[in-house]
């Protein structure tokens, strides 16, 4: 079954990222060096506990350059593997394959460090009923594999775009003038989700009386967080989001907000070890 996500096309990634490494005259270390029919075995493997994300990525780059390559898939996106497994066996043309392989480990690298840490917070906050949410906060051009990353981590994407949702943060209150007049502005508008960003208790009603539809609680601590959920009493979704970290996520949580999102999830989640070594034959 081909990997398709919505908004995303595979094959103009993988040539994009290809012509990016091989300029306009190749990979000239591999032609100097390597024998054009020369074959390689290869074994992809994690060096550390991690959730595993992008492999059928990791495996159209390899396709893309020896389209009979044999790939054996030992592991799924999404699955929880140990340091030392591995995670996928390839054999084809020595060349297409080391021409390949930074392309292929970076997108892997970068996409199971995503989805490990996106389980760590959900393992953080199991029991609560709270969801853990990601952001905009992605690398441009990369937003829809980063969200899919999260998503591989147990986090449910929040925001595609600036298209499918209002939110209604500090400049558009700025001015409006208020919660209150940015809401109705947007409800004017015509759009039907309508998230506004309040940071005091006291903005939540002019925000709920103009229309909107979900609550996004800034920079709150736990005892305001409470309070802002009670007043609310689940008249729209609540959502924490600022500064949250894995040592403070659960606090955030327990105050019985629906939604808790983490910008650090694709902000800053550091690269998974992953290596893939070779063998002539």
């Amino acid at each position: 079954m081909a990997f398709t996500l919505d908004r995303f096309d595979l094959d103009a990634f993988v040539a994009a990222t290809l012509a990016e490494d091989l300029g306009d005259k190749g990979d000239i270390t591999s032609a100097a060096v390597i024998p054009a029919d020369a074959v390689f075995t290869g074994v992809m493997d994690s060096r550390d506990a991690i959730t595993v994300a992008g492999l059928p990525i990791a495996e159209a780059f390899f396709r893309a350059l020896d389209p009979e390559v044999e790939i054996e898939r030992l592991v799924e996106d999404g699955q929880q593997v140990p340091a030392g497994t591995d995670l996928m066996r390839l054999r084809g043309k020595a060349r297409a394959l080391l021409t390949a392989e930074r392309s292929a480990l970076n997108t892997v690298q970068h996409l199971s460090g995503i989805a490990t840490m996106a389980r760590a917070y959900v393992a953080a906050i199991a029991g609560t009923g709270t969801t853990l949410l990601d952001t905009r906060k992605t690398l441009p051009g990369l937003r829809v594999l980063e969200k899919y990353a999260t998503r591989m981590g147990g986090a449910t994407n929040h925001r595609m775009g600036l298209w499918d949702a209002a939110m209604i943060k500090d400049n558009h209150v700025a001015v409006a003038g208020s919660v209150g007049e940015a809401a109705r502005r947007a409800v004017a508008a015509g759009i039907e989700h309508i998230i506004v960003e309040v940071d005091r208790i006291d903005q939540i009603e002019p925000a709920l009386e103009a229309g909107a539809t979900h609550l996004l609680l800034d920079n709150m601590g736990p005892e305001t967080l409470r309070e802002a959920v009670a007043l609310v009493s689940w008249r729209v979704p609540t959502e924490a989001s600022g500064g949250v970290r894995l040592d403070t996520i659960r606090s955030l949580a327990e105050s019985g907000v629906t939604y808790v999102s983490v910008g650090r999830l694709t902000q800053s989640a550091p690269a998974a070890d992953i290596g893939l070594d070779f063998t002539q034959g």
